[in-house]
C-alpha cells in the first residue's frame, strides 16, 4: 500500500452572495480543485495529500454544508449557485485557470462550471454526475427522489438512506449500512445530511444540462466512472451524456467514491487521464 504523507493545509474562508465558503490549500504550482456535493473537503484530504506534491489542491465545504454556513438555511443549492462559488474561489486563489475534479452532484456542480465559467477551467472531470433527467425513465426516477426526500422529512432517516441506495443500485451489506447510517450522527453531520435531502438532492439530479454549450465549450470535458459501477445507475447516467455531448468515459478505480476508497489508486490514474503521465 502506498503511503501518503501528510500535506500541510492552509484553512480559510470566503464571503460570497448568500454564504461564507470554507476551503483549504495545499502545495504549490498549476491550480487543481477537487469538489463534491455534499461531500465535504475532508473527504477529498487524502488525494489532495497526493495531488499537492507538484500542484495547489483547492478543497472545499460546498455551500450549506459542515463549515460553509449560509446566510439563510432554507435557500436550495442549486448547481448554478455553486459553479459561481467554484468561480469566486478560483479567482479568489489567484492561482488559476484550473483543473476541477468534480464527485457525483460535485460532478454536476464543474458541468456548470465549465458553461458558466470556461476562462477559469482548462479541464473538468465529472465523476459519475447524477444525472436523471438525461434517463429515458426520467420521471420514474425523479419520482423515486421525490419519496426519498419525503421519507426523510418523515422522520425515517434509515428508510431514506435504503431507499437513496436501491435507486443508485449500490450494494452495501447490512452490517456495513449499519456501520455508516445507524446510530445518531453528530449535529454538524445531522444538519449537513438534513440540508442535503431538503435543498440539494432534487435541485442536483434534475438539473439539465447545456448539451449543446458543454459540446462547443473551450474546456476540455472528461467523464469519469468506476470500473467497480456496472450496473448502477450514475452508469447509466454517465452514459447518457457522453452519448449526448459526444465524449467517452473514462474508467477510474473503484466505485462511486474511489477516490476515498484508494486515493493511492486513484492518483495515477488521474494524472494520466489530465497530462498523460
Amino acid at each position: 500500500m502506498t503511503q501518503i504523507s501528510i500535506v500541510p493545509a492552509t484553512a480559510a474562508a470566503l464571503d460570497v452572495p448568500g454564504a461564507r465558503l470554507y476551503y483549504e490549500l495545499r502545495g504549490t504550482g498549476p491550480l487543481v480543485v477537487l469538489v463534491g456535493a455534499p461531500m465535504d473537503a475532508a473527504a477529498f484530504a487524502p488525494l489532495a495529500d497526493l495531488i499537492a506534491t507538484d500542484h495547489t489542491v483547492l478543497t472545499t465545504d460546498p455551500r450549506g454544508h459542515q463549515s460553509s454556513v449560509l446566510d439563510d438555511p432554507t435557500q436550495d443549492s442549486t448547481p448554478e449557485l455553486r459553479a459561481d462559488d467554484l468561480a469566486r474561489l478560483i479567482a479568489h486563489v489567484d492561482a488559476g485557470p484550473a483543473v476541477v475534479l468534480g464527485s457525483s452532484g460535485g460532478a454536476i456542480t464543474v458541468l456548470a462550471l465549465a458553461r458558466a465559467h470556461p476562462d477559469l477551467v482548462t479541464t473538468v472531470v465529472a465523476h459519475e454526475p447524477p444525472l436523471l433527467a438525461l434517463l429515458d425513465d426520467r420521471a420514474q426516477q425523479h419520482a423515486k427522489t421525490d419519496d426519498i426526500i419525503a421519507t426523510y422529512k418523515s422522520g425515517d432517516r434509515l428508510g431514506a438512506w435504503r431507499k437513496f441506495m436501491a435507486q443508485a443500485n449500490l450494494q452495501m451489506p447490512e452490517p456495513v449500512f449499519q456501520q455508516v447510517f445507524g446510530g445518531e450522527p453528530e449535529p454538524r453531520q445531522q444538519a449537513s445530511e438534513s440540508y442535503w435531502f431538503a435543498h440539494e438532492l432534487r435541485q442536483s439530479t434534475s438539473w439539465e444540462p447545456d448539451v449543446a454549450a458543454l459540446r462547443a465549450t473551450a474546456t476540455r470535458v472528461v467523464l469519469g466512472l468506476g470500473a467497480d459501477s456496472a450496473g448502477q445507475l450514475c452508469e447509466r447516467t454517465v452514459n447518457a451524456l457522453g452519448a449526448s455531448i459526444g465524449v467517452d468515459p473514462v474508467l477510474f478505480p473503484g466505485g462511486h467514491t474511489g477516490f476515498v476508497e484508494d486515493p493511492a489508486a486513484f492518483e495515477p490514474r488521474l494524472r494520466e487521464v489530465l497530462w498523460g503521465e
